[in-house]
């Protein structure tokens, strides 16, 4: 069971439970925790690899030599035959012609059948047949040459030798007889052909063994070498402009001013301005930081030097330092060029708090890049560009003015740059006519660059399930459930029971939300069991807010309460499924107390700092109060939790028959939209919230 209110918090447990997503976000702050991993294919060990080579080159070469044994024996060879029988076959008129190559005799025969007849090859024979009245009809008998070879004796001329035979001169004169130059390359290729390329064979193979032996041992020697990608700026098919990237329009105009100078450098080094020597782009995961770098290099059409900062890092000390001097040696050699550093809170964590097992190899790593950035000249044009989305954990001094001395943040898109995100991932996908891409973009408050892609590829593959050639705007509405909670568990069926306690859950939910005054209107309500979640309502904002007050947080928890509550009121019992509700409740009403100064009682005051850790770098588990103070946390984040659970209880009692209504409503269709829900809440007497009902407490 879930209620989609709380975008944040995913951590579940491994019972089924109710999930609550919210699109809220406090002062920058976004409760939503998605990690994103990225898996390459298995890569194979070198030793293996090795092995693997040696094989194959094995393999190779007894193909070849097997090849070249069919070919050289797959001629048959020609009959050898002494002189005399020679001698005597000229003598019979059975030789048509004899090649001489140096002492090899290749004698060519006529047929029998020929001979005994004495005509020649070509020659037409007339011959009268009864059949045929004594007309004379011409038939052309042709030859076929018979092929044989012999050996003459050294340094005596052919004719002498046949002549001492016996052989007559008129029959000799018969015989065509032709020498042929036994030099040339012909003549030596095919001599040394049968010893020369087993040779080369084996000579190769050795070579090829000797090279992989060399690389594996040259390895070791490289590990000081950097790993950067380059992109070429004559590349197209890997240039990205600042066309390519929608929203973050103040990121851009930003970094427009770092594109001009590496145009034109003059313009700025004449006036005495001088421009920043790094960039640190920093914005939640998915925002599109990393495409934001690689703009700025198509823009500027400079190469483009790529690593990540857990690159630098080895088992081996002074690696990861050896790394960045070999690195920014590159950039100068390539100036003007840009370096780009993507998560650089990997090398970059501030040093001297033990954090990361105290490796000194990663503070080398930091050191050698705060030297570089230092030794810098205006005039060699060279721009370091780094990204993370954990700034609170970066050195101060990789922040300091002269190296890192502009930061550019990068906010989740509004409504509007959602939009052209989502058109920019719609180039290549065929459209159905009634795809509203602003319907879409109002659906998905929250969702980062990343989100939108992941939404119009599911969209797309959704499509491509049900053997349809366009997307629909039905495919991209079940997209963004899918990318939320995950796909549909059709083949999860709840019995009877379950499906009925986890209708009243999300009843309950949808009914308090509806009548809390600050709380999100509900778009849909569903008992279809997706990803780890047995149900879900997804409550989604008018508009986009950047800040969140202490009235909407009390109303998110109460609402948060309502399935619980309605589980318990109903069936005088409760399950597992509120688990993931309390978790979520739990964290917003304890960070009201700690971080957000919200409690009356506690007064303005930030006790923690993001990610619950204590301020002031005093470690993960430090604290920075007294017991007494955490006393006084938990006593009012339960007054805080106590208070909402009474304001949502008397909601539920008021109005027992609409939560009848709606429970009853799910359990027939499973399904609600808001048209029919809003419908339910009319037929009751319930007025429905509209956007200008909706106030706002004052922020100051």
């Amino acid at each position: 069971m879930d209620t989609l209110n709380e975008k944040k918090n995913k951590n579940t447990k491994k019972k089924k439970g109710s999930r609550r997503v919210s699109f809220k976000r406090v002062l920058g702050n976004k409760f939503k925790n998605k990690k994103t991993q990225l898996s390459g294919g298995p890569k194979i060990p070198e030793k293996q690899q090795f092995w693997a080579n040696l094989l194959t080159t094995v393999l190779v070469f007894f193909l070849l030599v097997s090849a070249y044994s069919f070919i050289v024996g797959s001629h048959t060879k020609p009959e050898e035959i002494p002189i005399s029988q020679l001698a005597q076959d000229i003598e019979a008129g059975l030789v048509s012609k004899i090649s001489v190559s140096g002492e090899t005799l290749e004698i060519t025969y006529i047929t029998e059948d020929v001979v005994a007849e004495e005509v020649t090859e070509g020659e037409v024979i007339e011959t009268p047949t009864e059949e045929q009245g004594g007309e004379v009809v011409s038939e052309e008998i042709t030859t076929e040459a018979v092929v044989k070879k012999s050996k003459k004796e050294a340094g005596t001329a052919l004719t002498e030798t046949l002549v001492n035979y016996g052989v007559t001169r008129e029959k000799l004169n018969t015989v065509s007889i032709e020498v042929k130059n036994p030099s040339g390359f012909r003549f030596w290729f095919f001599t040394l052909a049968p010893f020369m390329i087993p040779i080369f064979l084996i000579v190769f193979f050795i070579w090829f063994l000797s090279r992989q032996v060399k690389g594996a041992g040259m390895q070791a020697f490289s590990f000081g070498q950097s790993k950067a990608r380059i992109i070429d700026p004559n590349d197209q098919s890997q240039k990205i402009t600042f066309k390519d990237v929608a929203g973050a329009k103040e990121a851009k105009e930003e970094l427009l001013e770092i594109v001009d100078f590496l145009k034109n450098p003059k313009k700025f080094l004449s006036i005495g301005a001088q421009i920043p020597k790094g960039i640190m782009l920093m914005g939640a995961p998915g925002t599109g930081k990393t495409l934001l770098a690689r703009a700025v290099a198509g823009e500027a059409g400079v190469p483009f030097f790529s690593i990540s900062g857990s690159e630098f890092v080895e088992m081996f000390v002074g690696v990861g330092a050896s790394r960045v001097r070999d690195l920014f040696n590159l950039a100068k050699k390539s100036a003007p060029s840009i370096i780009f550093v993507d998560e650089i809170d990997a090398v970059g964590r501030v040093r001297g708090t033990g954090v990361g097992g105290g490796n000194d190899e990663r503070e080398q790593t930091l050191n050698q890049i705060l030297v570089e950035m230092d030794g810098f000249e205006q005039t060699e044009k060279v721009i370091v560009m780094a990204a993370t989305n954990r700034p609170d954990v970066l050195d101060p001094a990789l922040l300091r003015p002269g190296r890192f001395d502009r930061r550019v943040t990068i906010d989740l898109p509004d409504r509007k740059d959602r939009e052209e995100i989502l058109k920019i991932h719609a180039r290549k996908k065929p459209l159905h006519d009634d795809v509203d891409l602003t319907v879409i973009a109002e659906r998905t408050p929250g969702f980062s660059g990343a989100d939108l892609y992941s939404l119009m590829n599911e969209g797309a593959i959704l499509a491509a399930r049900e053997d349809r050639k366009s997307v629909t705007q039905y495919d991209l509405i079940r997209a963004i459930e899918k990318v939320m909670l995950g796909p549909e568990r059709k083949s999860h069926l709840l019995n009877k029971k379950e499906k009925e306690v986890t209708a009243y859950h999300e009843a309950g939910h949808a009914l308090v939300s509806s009548l809390l005054p600050y709380a999100d209107p509900v778009h849909k309500i569903s008992i279809i069991s997706r990803g780890r979640a047995a149900g879900y309502t997804l409550s989604l904002p008018f508009e986009d807010r950047k800040m969140q007050s202490k009235k909407e947080f009390l109303d998110d928890i109460a609402m948060a309460l309502g399935g619980y509550i309605a589980e318990k009121m109903v069936f005088e019992d409760i399950t597992t499924g509120a688990s993931n509700d309390l978790q979520v409740l739990t964290a917003l009403a304890r960070n009201m107390v700690t971080k957000y100064g919200m409690s009356d009682k506690m007064g303005p005051v930030a006790l923690e700092g993001s990610e619950g850790r204590a301020l002031f770098g005093s470690g993960i588990n430090g604290k920075e109060y007294s017991e007494k103070i955490s006393s006084e946390i938990d006593a009012e984040v339960h007054r805080i939790i106590n208070e909402a659970y009474q304001k949502a209880e008397k909601i539920l009692t008021d109005y027992r028959h609409v939560l009848d209504a709606i429970a009853n409503k799910l359990v027939e269709v499973e399904t609600i939209e808001r048209e029919e829900f809003e419908q339910i809440l009319t037929t009751h007497g319930i007025t429905i919230k509209k956007k200008e009902d909706i106030e706002h407490s004052p922020l100051v």
